[in-house]
């Protein structure tokens, strides 16, 4: 694969309420540092800009982000509204809210409905924008999402958000937002190495109802936060080396095969590999080894 001649438009497309996007995004946790949150060395501010403008013209125009997003010296939202700002009118950046970091970068208590307004408002100040187009509520573990949702639809209806989705989420959760308000994606962890009944539910359940279904961790695997997976299995390796292709690729490539609604969102710091995360886009795998591929995540759910 030629990675630098191929652009996000080879995967294709998918429309998140109006909002048409191509199916490889991007996403700003890792434009902070060499792990996310605190957990690594803050990363250099001009090479996260770089990368940013770079991935806009290789043609990702979907940015996964939020406030919470932060090294002890870099805030993703600060570099998007640096590196993008003003916006193109076809960029649509996703936040997600209810997680909350104080100013030290510990994490504190998870918002409260009335608190989500709050939430909302601090990525639009560091985006600088006066809506956000998507706002995704992150369910930290509450049985039911119903008030929380409900708050970020009044919200959406005094139009500081444009669409709502949902993160971290059973499929039961799915229903009780669309009793709220309608939902135009869900996040949930979900990869080659990874996976659970429920998960795997609510991505046939988004396919059947025209929901994105938009993985987190799909290349970082069990290395999550910290990164992407080192181990891969030996199939992944054989398939990786007959395509001329990273195993991420292959990873990213399996993960885009789940289904025409399936979004991917892979992040990084570096543009060797923004790059090669863009052509996975392009990267088709045969029945055989989709057959295999999916065989391997059956075992590791």
């Amino acid at each position: 694969m030629t990675s630098e001649t191929i652009t996000a438009t080879a995967a294709g497309t998918w429309t998140l309420g109006d909002l048409t996007v191509n199916r490889i995004g991007f996403g700003a946790m890792r434009l902070t540092g060499s792990a996310a949150f605190h957990l690594g060395t803050p990363s250099d501010r001009q090479r996260s800009v770089a990368v940013l403008r770079r991935a806009v013209e290789l043609g990702v125009d979907h940015i996964d982000t939020a406030a919470f997003y932060f090294s002890s010296l870099r805030s993703a939202n600060e570099i998007i509204n640096s590196a993008l700002s003003p916006y193109s009118d076809d960029l649509v950046i996703v936040t997600k809210v209810g997680p909350y970091r104080d100013w030290s970068g510990e994490w504190g208590t998870s918002a409260r409905p009335e608190d989500l307004r709050g939430h909302v408002e601090e990525n639009l100040r560091q985006l600088g924008r006066d809506h956000l187009d998507v706002v995704n509520l992150r369910r930290m573990g509450q049985d039911s999402i119903a008030e929380h949702f409900g708050a970020l639809a009044e919200l959406r209806d005094k139009g500081l958000i444009r669409h709502l989705g949902i993160s971290n989420v059973a499929p039961r959760h799915l229903a009780e937002a669309q009793a709220v308000a309608p939902v135009v994606c869900v996040q949930n962890r979900f990869g080659l190495g990874s996976g659970t009944p429920g998960t795997d539910e609510m991505l046939r359940m988004c396919g059947e109802q025209g929901i994105a279904f938009v993985p987190f961790f799909a290349i970082a695997g069990e290395g999550a936060e910290q990164g992407a997976t080192t181990g891969h299995d030996d199939a992944v390796l054989t398939i990786a080396e007959a395509h001329g292709a990273t195993p991420a690729q292959i990873r990213l490539a399996w993960t885009l095969a789940q289904g025409p609604h399936v979004l991917a969102i892979p992040g990084t710091g570096n543009p060797d590999h923004l790059a090669e995360n863009v052509a996975a886009g392009a990267l088709r795998l045969t029945d055989g080894e989709l057959d295999t591929l999916n065989s391997l995540h059956r075992k590791a759910g």
